[in-house]
């Protein structure tokens, strides 16, 4: 499955196969750093607002699509506090992956990470930052970047199909 985490409230490019998309509807709650995902309700978020599934969706998927408005090299609060809340995603205990300290998975699958910033006056500064970050991204998931992509609007992604 893919999963698609984006902030564009009214989303309408193609998508091929077996998917689900996480956009804003309703109140997100950010996480509160409570840990209840990892001790209480081992994967799910503790919070319900809609959003407390989204650890469990990343550990059905294969691709990790976020579609984000560029915020200063880095994907929009929305996309952000999504991602904050799928925490569970990971487990609690450690691993070393390429000589650094990272979470293990919780989950089987590995996750290749696709991302898709939007915006007009996106600096060569800001991509570079969102290429970063988003391989940090897969670096903490332990799963792969499949692909890194800049448009100046959201109309130019309607022709792409994910």
């Amino acid at each position: 499955m893919k999963l698609i985490i984006t902030d564009i409230e009214h989303f309408k490019i193609p998508v091929g196969g077996d998917y689900r998309v996480i956009m804003p509807q309703g109140t997100i709650h950010h996480c509160v750093g409570c840990f209840g995902c990892w001790v209480k309700t081992p994967g799910k978020c503790v919070i319900h607002d809609g959003y407390e599934g989204t650890g469990v969706d990343m550990g059905k998927c294969t691709e990790l699509i976020l579609v984000s408005q560029c915020c200063y090299g880095s994907v929009s609060p929305f996309v952000k506090t999504v991602q904050d809340r799928a925490i569970s995603y990971i487990h609690p205990d450690f691993a070393l992956r390429k000589g650094e300290m990272h979470h293990k998975r919780r989950y089987k699958n590995i996750i290749t990470i696709s991302a898709y910033f939007y915006g007009e006056h996106i600096t060569e500064s800001e991509k570079a930052t969102a290429r970063n970050i988003i391989a940090a991204n897969a670096d903490n998931y332990d799963g792969k970047v499949k692909n890194i992509c800049f448009y100046k609007t959201t109309e130019e992604l309607e022709n792409m199909i994910l």
